[in-house]
């Protein structure tokens, strides 16, 4: 599932909007609620969302002032505003910071679910998501024909990617289809030409990569956000794979980083 922060002051209205999501879009699961733009910063240092709901009325930190600071550490980050103020100068800067959709409270179900809906398919585009990830709420619908193998790798596979940082161990995804393990992976290694493991080793290095060179987070973060347990594992891994330090490829792409980031740099 795709993750979401909320930003929001009034907690009345966080709750209203995490029962939504919780009740109309399988899709994504609500991982922080934060109460101002400056929590929602913090936590963003270690954390990584894939798309943040922020109300753009807030104290110490406004909305739009947060998305400004946001594009500065993840460029590529999803964003929606939510506002009581329908005034034409918020919608138009909102645009300007490239934010994915505008809400005007009180939010419409039918509204938040159609611009959730947007923004899935823009992350299923980006994670190589063919399938609608609707049906795939932690595997719980990951259902096949016997003889189905193409359409069950490819179910595997794209619950890798949605999961990169969890538990993706072949027993634990061989249980959530039902399979032996064995089979599951003898079946994977037919249909793909490689083993399950070496796989889940380079889609968690590509995500690895991604996070080097669109974000500012320190390493062991990216280790961690990536699905490897030991950073320290991770960095000689990397130099193995890659030929250069995690820090030296993250200077490859400084200039695809924005200056003036409130985010730390990391130790390599």
């Amino acid at each position: 599932m795709y993750k979401v922060l909320l930003v929001e002051d009034e907690q009345v209205i966080r709750q209203g909007l995490r029962e939504l999501i919780g009740q109309s879009a399988p899709s994504y699961e609500v991982i922080g609620e934060m109460g101002s733009g400056l929590e929602a910063l913090m936590y963003m240092k270690s954390e990584v969302p894939d798309l943040i709901i922020t109300d753009i009325r807030m104290r110490e930190m406004d909305g739009l002032t947060l998305v400004e600071k946001v594009r500065q550490m993840y460029p590529e980050l999803l964003v929606m505003i939510l506002s009581g103020y329908g005034e034409f100068e918020y919608a138009q800067k909102a645009i300007q910071y490239g934010v994915l959709h505008y809400l005007l409270k009180p939010i419409e179900r039918h509204e938040l679910v159609s611009a959730l809906e947007r923004a899935r398919l823009l992350l299923d585009k980006r994670y190589g998501v063919s399938t609608p990830a609707t049906l795939l709420p932690g595997m719980q619908r990951m259902e096949h024909e016997p003889g189905d193998a193409r359409k069950l790798i490819r179910d595997v596979k794209e619950h890798v990617k949605l999961h990169i940082d969890g538990d993706l161990r072949l027993q634990t995804v061989a249980d959530r289809v039902s399979l032996n393990a064995t089979y599951l992976s003898q079946l994977f290694k037919n249909e793909t030409g490689c083993n399950y493991s070496d796989y889940v080793s380079e889609a968690r290095m590509e995500r690895a990569k991604w996070l080097l060179a669109h974000t500012r987070l320190k390493i062991y973060d990216v280790a961690r956000l990536s699905g490897h347990q030991s950073p320290k594992h991770f960095m000689l891994v990397f130099k193995q794979q890659c030929g250069m330090t995690a820090g030296e490829y993250r200077n490859q792409f400084d200039s695809a980083v924005a200056p003036g980031s409130s985010g730390e740099r990391p130790n390599p």
